[in-house]
C-alpha cells in the first residue's frame, strides 16, 4: 500500500484539496481522506498502479523538459558558433550606392587577413547603374581582392539580400545580373571556400562609408 508521502507526492492540487475537505467532512485524518480520494480515482487499478503510471508520466515530463531546455541551448550555441568567423578565415564586407537610384554608383568594400589587418580597402565610383549592380560590382572587388591576397578561405558580409541570393542561386537567377553573377562564380571557384553572410545594414558600416564616399567623389 502507497505510504502518505507517495500519494501526496502524486496527487494533483484538485485531488490534495478534494482530500483536505473530506477530512473536515469526516473527521478523520488527512492521511486516510487522501487515500479514499486516490482510491476513488484509481478505480479499480490497484493504487500502486496508479503511484507508479503518475511517477512515470512525471519523470516523463521531466525528461521532456529537459530535452527542450538541451534542444534550446544547442540551438543558441550553433547560433553564436555560426555569428564567429572561421579563425581561418579571410573575412570581406561589400556594399554598393547610387545617387540616385539608378544613377552614379560608388562601391566600397573592406578585406581582413585572418590576423585582422586590413589588407585591402576599397572605395571607387563605377559609372551609372542601379542599386543591385553597385552591390554586384562591390562584390566582384572584394572577392578579386581576396583573389589577388592569396586568400583560399574567405567569409563575404553583405546587406544586399537580392545579390547574396543572387550569387548563390543554382538556377538562372536574375536575367539583368547574369554577366555580373557569372564574374562572381568564376571568382569563387579559384578559391577554396567561400562563405555569403547577410547582415543588417547597420552592422555593414565600414563598407557602407566606404560606398558613400566613393558615390560623392567628382
Amino acid at each position: 500500500m502507497p505510504t502518505y508521502a507517495d500519494l501526496i507526492e502524486v496527487a494533483y492540487n484538485k485531488e490534495r484539496v478534494h482530500g483536505r475537505r473530506l477530512a473536515k467532512q469526516l473527521a478523520i485524518l488527512e492521511e486516510s481522506a487522501l487515500q479514499q480520494v486516490m482510491e476513488s480515482v484509481a478505480g479499480d487499478q490497484p493504487l500502486n498502479d496508479l503511484v507508479g503510471k503518475r511517477r512515470q508520466a512525471a519523470n516523463d515530463a521531466r525528461a521532456k523538459i529537459t530535452a527542450a531546455k538541451q534542444a534550446k541551448a544547442d540551438a543558441r550555441a550553433k547560433k553564436i558558433a555560426r555569428s564567429m568567423p572561421d579563425p581561418n578565415a579571410w573575412l570581406a564586407w561589400f556594399d554598393g550606392a547610387t545617387h540616385p537610384n539608378p544613377g552614379k554608383m560608388g562601391i566600397g568594400g573592406l578585406l581582413k587577413n585572418p590576423d585582422g589587418d586590413v589588407v585591402s580597402s576599397i572605395s571607387y565610383t563605377a559609372g551609372q547603374g542601379d542599386s543591385s549592380e553597385a552591390e554586384y560590382l562591390a562584390l566582384l572587388a572584394v572577392l578579386q581582392a581576396a583573389l589577388d591576397a592569396g586568400a583560399t578561405k574567405l567569409i563575404v558580409y553583405g546587406d544586399s539580400r537580392v545579390v547574396l541570393d543572387d550569387v548563390q542561386t543554382k538556377t538562372a537567377g536574375a536575367p539583368i545580373l547574369c554577366n555580373h553573377r557569372t564574374r562572381a562564380k568564376e571568382l569563387i571557384a579559384q578559391m577554396k571556400d567561400v562563405t555569403f553572410v547577410w547582415i543588417p545594414r547597420k552592422k555593414n558600416e565600414m563598407a557602407d562609408a566606404l560606398s558613400q564616399q566613393a558615390v560623392k567623389l567628382p
